[in-house]
């Protein structure tokens, strides 16, 4: 097999043996033999050895997770600026003139700048501000489709975009209520990639496409931007989709690429040109905003006339009421389209929107319907004074620079519905089979107001079985999902309750910190709170007054005696290690994985981070003589490298760390 072929190997054993550990830990169903497994399970070794390509997500791989406090600021070695852009294909003819250039996707994500040293991950960091930007290297760990290894052992540097598919986007947003949905792939793959904590990282599925090759000493690429993505592929890497063109090719290429937006699952807003010769480009240099060797082409947005029907309104779990304009059908961009979020009452001033206005819609970035401009203005339309949904009264807020219209009624259908859905998501109670619409079912009949109310249904047992949808089988498959919810872990309850900007990873670092105590969480004060690394004011205050609500209050009591906290970190039997920082690395002989280590010194107060700071304490790796790069830079450093048998040692001694 050629370079090529071995890369498609590798990347068909991984997709495969991580669907047989899913199939077999996760759904006890077995697809593969453990004969089977192993087989594959070891040719995928000997290929990761014979390539020195081995992918982030490959089951060869057991890398811990990790929380950390807050996101390192890092300076870009070369400033990284904006593209130059047009709308009209002439220009960018001419702009191309007689050169050969590369026509590729401008991927809607965030820019991500990786660096290896000695085949090894080292760092990545996003664009910022294109001076200064965050390091995410513990996130970039759990990148979909990153190399932890590459073969080229010089120092290589790497730009591309981290995206997450569309696919995968609408199914993160169905387990969300409305209010915390996210807009776009966009905004959801920045937030993912910017988590202090990775795991959250890893269930979002980001993907890492390469678009430029920064620095790889010594290589020759006869003088070409192609055969420089093509060489990062045999590295391991997947590029941006690029073709080559010349001026007389460039419309027609440019039209192909347009062809697949609507099928694209990959969020694109726009397509890059850039010349193909390194040594033309480098001649040219750069402007005080743009490089001179590249330019961005956006597609001119169809855009349509029609007649605004109708502003709906719709309330959200927290009592948000968001406007909705709805008009006349018109076709967009292949599809017929009625609807579009106004998303606040700001935008719908602006734009004046009144029944009856004739508007123009378009479609941003050929997917997510907008109101562009509204050619009559007879509005704004008034805002409702009473809920949609409860007929409650309303109420206008500035947040910010920024208007929003909420229901003032505490017991409005809408509010208990969106957000008894949250409280039985998957990363909360994980209460399966509740879905929306059977909870607006359970609310309307009077079963369901309160939490509490969840694990109650017992007691209409004959009422819910006659009720449409439902029968014998349903229902105790609904109590049976009710009853494996009763054990559960606090950081899961802390982010059900629903508290404003409190989510997964703030709910974590929330109850590490209260050491899983919800007393303490309660009665914190808002001094106390803002110690949390982490925690800002809006956070802070978010929980203070949260908890500080008589009725909230009377709502976590009630539930709570129907509940059982696990412990999400064990007691920690001697605080020997407190306040001291390990990274672990290479090979385990004594531990079973890792992670298992990694429970080991935390227990005992100590922390595991991914990568060697200042900050480390000790770096454990087995083979202290090892040319790795965490070895090195732990040497540079002054960093004491131990052997698993020293750790234990000095641990079991009780020697003085």
């Amino acid at each position: 097999m050629n370079q090529e072929q071995i890369l498609k190997r590798i990347k068909e054993l991984v997709a495969c043996l991580n669907e047989a550990a899913k199939a077999y830990y996760q759904e006890d169903r077995e697809i593969l033999s453990n004969q089977q497994y192993d087989a594959l399970y070891d040719e995928l070794e000997n290929l990761e050895q014979k390539t020195g390509i081995i992918f982030s997500n490959s089951p060869t791989q057991k890398v811990g997770y990790t929380v950390i406090s807050t996101l390192p600021r890092v300076s870009h070695s070369s400033k990284m600026l904006s593209l130059d852009k047009t709308k009209e294909i002439v220009k960018l003819k001419s702009w191309l003139g007689k050169q050969r250039g590369i026509l590729s996707w401008k991927l809607d994500g965030l820019t991500i700048v990786l660096t290896y040293r000695q085949g090894e991950l080292y760092q990545a960091v996003t664009r910022g501000n294109g001076e200064i930007g965050e390091e995410v290297t513990n996130n970039a760990r759990f990148f979909r489709n990153i190399p932890f290894k590459v073969p080229f052992q010089g120092e290589l540097i790497i730009r591309g975009e981290a995206v997450i598919k569309y696919s995968d986007f609408e199914k993160i947003n169905q387990g969300l209520s409305e209010e915390e949905q996210y807009k776009n792939p966009r905004n959801l793959c920045s937030g993912s990639v910017r988590q202090l904590n990775n795991e959250i990282t890893a269930m979002r599925n980001v993907n890492f496409f390469a678009f430029q090759l920064v620095q790889a000493v010594g290589v020759d690429f006869s003088d070409s931007k192609y055969e420089q993505l093509k060489w990062l592929e045999k590295q391991g890497f997947e590029i941006v989709e690029s073709v080559r063109v010349q001026q007389d090719t460039l419309e027609d290429k440019v039209k192909k690429f347009e062809e697949k937006v609507l099928t694209n699952d990959f969020p694109a807003d726009g397509l890059v040109l850039t010349y193909e010769s390194l040594s033309y480009s480098e001649g040219l240099g750069q402007t005080s905003k743009f490089p001179r060797d590249s330019i961005a082409f956006k597609w001119t947005d169809e855009t349509k006339t029609t007649r605004l029907i109708d502003v709906q309104w719709n309330t959200s779990r927290t009592g948000l009421i968001n406007p909705v304009a709805v008009f006349e059908p018109i076709q967009l961009e292949g599809t017929t389209v009625t609807k579009a979020s106004v998303h606040n009452l700001n935008i719908l001033e602006d734009l004046a929107l009144g029944v009856g206005d004739t508007i123009e819609v378009y479609k941003a970035n050929m997917i997510i319907p907008q109101v562009a401009h509204n050619l009559t203005a007879t509005g704004p339309v008034p805002y409702p004074q009473l809920c949609p949904a409860c007929g409650g009264e309303t109420k206008v807020k500035q947040v910010k620079e920024v208007k929003l219209l909420y229901c003032t009624n505490p017991y409005c259908n809408a509010k208990q519905v969106k957000s008894l859905t949250h409280f039985t998501s998957r990363n909360a109670m994980d209460i399966q089979g509740f879905s929306e619409a059977t909870i607006e079912k359970l609310v309307d009949k009077g079963f369901l107001t309160t939490f509490g109310d969840i694990y109650r249904l017992s007691n209409y047992e004959e009422e819910i079985k006659k009720m449409e949808g439902f029968g014998e089988k349903s229902f105790q498959n609904m109590m049976k999902a009710i009853e494996r919810s009763r054990q559960t872990q606090l950081p899961r309850f802390i982010y059900g309750l629903g508290i404003q900007n409190v989510g997964v990873s703030n709910a974590t670092l929330l109850c590490q910190h209260f050491a899983d105590e919800l007393d303490a969480i309660m009665k914190a004060s808002l001094e106390e709170l803002l110690t949390i690394l982490g925690f800002g004011e809006v956070i802070a205050k978010s929980i203070y007054h949260y908890f500080r609500i008589p009725d909230n209050q009377e709502i976590i009591q009630d539930v709570l005696q129907y509940l059982q906290f696990e412990r999400s970190t064990e007691e920690k039997i001697d605080p020997v290690l407190e306040g001291k920082i390990f990274v672990i690395t290479g090979n385990l002989e004594y531990f079973e994985n890792r992670q298992a280590l990694q429970k080991e010194i935390e227990k005992r107060g100590g922390k595991v981070t991914g990568s060697v700071s200042k900050n480390t304490n000790y770096l454990i790796n087995n083979d202290i003589f090892s040319s790795s790069s965490k070895n090195q830079k732990a040497k540079q450093l002054n960093i004491p490298i131990l052997s698993e048998e020293e750790f234990l040692s000095m641990l079991n001694q009780g020697m003085d760390w």
